[in-house]
């Protein structure tokens, strides 16, 4: 799943230039018949927002296992493969002098290029903690304290043993989620039809819209449609206007977008 670079957004130049492209995208849709069809109006939203997104704040670059590895230290790398190569095919005494100085020169080459790296780490986190950006302090401190930490997924069987691979796993969730949906219980319940008189609720209105964004968490993952909340937050009034007049639409058909049901 891609992901937005959302820090970028902190910074006023980047964040006028997502605003610039979301106001042009979104100049299209300013009349919005609430006829159109309420799956291709969340498409044309959700494409202008995402659209806007990677061009102005471009792609969340995800972490590496040793991110002070870089070309330099990768061409370090290959020297020294190849100097192990052609000690392999002939072990002449020149050729194992030749692999020792490339093997010396790449380990410290790569010992320099982690030690500088943890320095910046260091500043960085000093620097957070002075203008007291606690959220990337944090971050900052769970990275050296975590480490590197694989991700395993384990669950238990019906015995309550552990189960690690994925066919087993697979398994287990499928006899669950069938024992869950297929309950007995369910037989029994008896369902009476209710009648009540619906009192006559006016359209939503667009304060009632901002208010309900304003309410959206930051930093919550996003959902199916991979939009953070953060993206809609930034750009106020524009995507606001665009989200209310499909609001209004949706309540006049009473009709949800087919990616809102999943």
């Amino acid at each position: 799943m891609k992901r937005f670079n959302l820090r970028k957004l902190n910074e006023l130049e980047v964040k006028e230039k997502y605003q610039i492209e979301i106001k042009k995208r979104f100049a299209a849709l300013e009349n919005l018949n609430v006829d159109e069809d309420v799956n291709r109006a969340w498409e044309n939203i959700k494409e202008n927002i995402k659209t806007s997104a990677k061009e102005s704040l471009g792609l969340h670059e995800f972490k590496q296992h040793k991110p002070w590895f870089d070309k330099e230290c990768l061409d370090f790398l290959d020297r020294r493969n190849q100097a192990k190569m052609q000690w392999i095919q002939d072990p002449s005494r020149s050729n194992v002098d030749n692999l020792n100085n490339v093997r010396r020169d790449a380990n410290r080459q790569f010992r320099n290029k982690k030690k500088a790296y943890l320095k910046a780490k260091i500043e960085e986190l000093g620097t957070n903690s002075k203008i007291n950006n606690i959220r990337d302090l944090y971050r900052g401190i769970n990275d050296f304290k975590k480490g590197y930490q694989p991700r395993t997924i384990i669950v238990k069987d019906e015995k309550g043993d552990l189960v690690a691979d994925s066919r087993s796993i697979m398994t287990r969730w499928k006899n669950y989620f069938s024992q869950l949906m297929n309950a007995h219980w369910a037989k029994d319940v008896r369902q009476e039809e209710i009648h009540t008189a619906e009192p006559l609720v006016p359209e939503p209105y667009v304060f009632e819209v901002e208010l309900a964004i304003e309410k959206l968490k930051s930093h919550k993952s996003s959902a199916i449609d991979q939009i953070p909340a953060k993206l809609i937050k930034a750009k106020g009034r524009t995507i606001r206007c665009a989200i209310h007049k499909l609001i209004i639409s949706i309540w006049s058909k009473e009709e949800l977008p087919e990616e809102w049901k999943e």
